[in-house]
């Protein structure tokens, strides 16, 4: 399932004015009314695709109900968080010369219905509270837009430069930095991180704690010095797409100053998989399935993840949508065994598939069983599907007792995949682990021990879900340092 986030739904008035006159009665020429915002608008455009999503965010009042219900006339599922007091928001879009706007302020959002739409966030959201409060979505984008950056929504409420080129975003950013009179320097490598003995006011050393006096660095010529600062920001990722510099620096730093670590692994990635016929499937895209992982705590089955969406068969196990979200929650496995099951056919019961089964061997009851299925799997999956079944494919389908019928009902219901490891961390989009949000003020992102030293983004023990939640995470903690000088 696709989720798209928008923290406050409009209901959008949109209304047309042929020769709109400043001061006088002017009459409408058309009028439409529909629920509106960046995420909505991305699940509308889905729902045109014929692609389910489900819209997220906060509703109140009598245009949250309005909203709602229209929502549910476009077929879009609403997964909105309704709160007590306010209103939904009312934008006036005049369609005129000009396309005049005017948008309403919609409610205020209480911390604990933030906390409900902060389960995206797999490990320690609470942590990210304050940070989300200071930047959110929309201030991401407006900075980007203030800068000159144009940009559009896509698919899965991910926003891109309309240009389609990412330069453009590294243009946007040296520009920013240019206006703030920012030095960059490249081919430079910091080695360690400065620090010295704290003191109070008094000047008298505060016991087991540092300050951070600056950074050791080594030019391209790989001569070594030292620079002073008041304040160091470690940015420096996790241990994900190392061609881009992401090589563990930030967390050797932490080590070398004594922070704890917590154990890194690489998430939303593909799962590789033990059975062989996977190879046999590779290409072949599944939609509208539900993959459930589980794990085994103390020897009973436990569920780590569940949801319908799209999946993706390949050479060493299984990709898509779906695994790499689920790849996020297999860190609470703690070294049990992990498997996935798929339902190939979640919008039917067991009863129900065995009557569509029935229908479909009634048309065919002259064939093979391997050519009467047509109709209801994936023709790369049919031969998969008839063994697991243990079925002679060569088979007329009249034959077909009701036991192997039934094994053939239970292995589309429950298709299941033994993981026996993940890809590697050149695969993954993200890093789970780093450094632990113990050692650091949630507040201003500061380490508690060290003044002065601030860690933001990947590098610390905090990931969320695929769908631009990391990046968020990442421009989240960094403006929580701005607004924390």
């Amino acid at each position: 399932m696709i989720y798209t986030v928008t923290f406050n739904p409009s209901l959008d008035y949109i209304v047309s004015v042929e020769d709109f006159k400043l001061g006088l009665t002017n009459r409408t020429s058309s009028e439409l009314m529909l629920p509106g915002g960046k995420g909505i608008n991305v699940s509308t455009v889905l729902g045109n695709l014929g692609i389910e999503s489900t819209a997220l965010g906060f509703l109140a009042g009598f245009t949250g109900k309005e909203i709602a219900g229209r929502l549910d006339q476009m077929g879009i599922k609403n997964g909105c968080i309704w709160l007590e007091e306010g209103y939904s928001r009312i934008n006036v879009k005049l369609k005129s010369i000009d396309g005049t706007e005017i948008n309403g302020q919609g409610p205020e959002i209480p911390e604990k219905k933030v906390e409900e739409l902060m389960k995206h966030v797999v490990t320690n959201p609470k942590f990210l509270y304050s940070a989300f409060y200071n930047c959110n979505a929309q201030d991401v984008m407006h900075f980007f837009e203030q800068n000159g950056l144009e940009l559009k929504t896509e698919r899965g409420n991910r926003v891109f430069p309309a240009s389609d080129h990412s330069s453009d975003v590294i243009k946007t950013l040296e520009q920013a930095l240019n206006k703030q009179k920012v030095t960059v320097r490249l081919h430079h490598t910091v080695t360690r991180i400065l620090t010295e003995p704290a003191h109070d006011r008094m000047q008298n050393q505060m016991q087991n704690q540092m300050r951070v006096t600056g950074i050791c660095v080594k030019d391209e010529k790989g001569l070594q010095k030292q620079e002073h600062f008041d304040a160091v920001i470690v940015a420096t990722g996790g241990l994900s797409y190392e061609r881009t510099g992401s090589t563990g620096d930030g967390l050797r730093f932490a080590r070398d100053l004594g922070l704890q670590v917590t154990e890194c692994q690489p998430s939303l990635v593909p799962f590789e998989i033990e059975e062989d016929f996977c190879r046999n499937l590779m290409g072949l895209s599944l939609r509208n399935v539900t993959l459930s992982c589980y794990t085994k705590k103390k020897n009973k089955d436990k569920l780590l993840y569940q949801e319908q969406g799209e999946m993706l068969f390949t050479h060493f196990g299984i990709s898509g949508p779906l695994v790499l979200s689920a790849s996020a929650y297999t860190g609470k496995a703690k070294g049990e065994p992990i498997w996935v099951e798929i339902d190939l056919k979640p919008a039917l019961t067991i009863e129900q598939l065995d009557a569509r089964i029935l229908r479909d061997f009634d048309v065919a009851k002259n064939k093979q069983v391997r050519n009467a299925l047509d109709e209801l799997l994936p023709k790369k999956l049919i031969p998969v599907m008839i063994e697991l079944a243990e079925i002679d494919p060569f088979k007329q389908v009249n034959a077909v007792t009701k036991e192997e019928r039934e094994r053939l009902i239970a292995c589309m219901k429950k298709l299941k995949l033994h993981v026996v490891g993940t890809r590697g961390y050149e695969e993954a989009i993200i890093t789970r682990g780093g450094v632990s949000v113990k050692e650091i003020n949630p507040k201003t992102m500061e380490a508690k021990q060290i003044p002065g030293l601030y860690f933001i983004g990947e590098v610390l023990d905090v990931d969320a879900l695929t769908g631009g939640f990391n990046l968020q995470i990442a421009w989240a903690t960094a403006a929580t340092v701005l607004l924390s000088e």
